[in-house]
């Protein structure tokens, strides 16, 4: 018996990575965000037609869309503004993690991209 193929999943990888694109990753960093390879990620956008179950949860989560965002059967709603995406948080903790000096000189930088884009 053939599988029948919805047709909203059928341009998954598609979708994946313009959602992938939309956050900010590059194949490699989602890949290591959810605990993969750069490879598998690849593999899902360009030449799967299966959808990566037991990858699903931890996609929609890192690339902060739901379940039914990721899988293309409810359109993407414009997120207002809320806690920083997971990569942030990820990046604030490590700094967090380093002495003061490093710290200061960090935020210093951040101040000046944050001045450079406002005015």
């Amino acid at each position: 018996m053939a599988k029948e193929v919805n047709e909203a999943l059928s341009h998954f990888g598609e979708h994946l990575a313009q959602l992938r694109k939309a956050a900010g990753y590059t194949q490699q960093q989602l890949a290591d965000e959810i605990g993969t390879s750069r490879r598998k990620i690849a593999y899902y956008e360009k030449e799967s037609p299966h959808l990566p179950a037991s990858l699903l949860t931890e996609l929609a989560r890192a690339l902060n869309v739901t379940m039914d965002e990721l899988l293309g059967t409810a359109a993407a709603k414009k997120k207002k503004a809320t806690l920083p995406d997971s990569r942030l948080l990820r990046r604030m903790q490590q700094i967090e993690k380093l002495p003061a000096k490093e710290k200061r000189q960090i935020i210093q930088v951040i101040d000046t991209f944050i001045k450079a884009a406002q005015n």
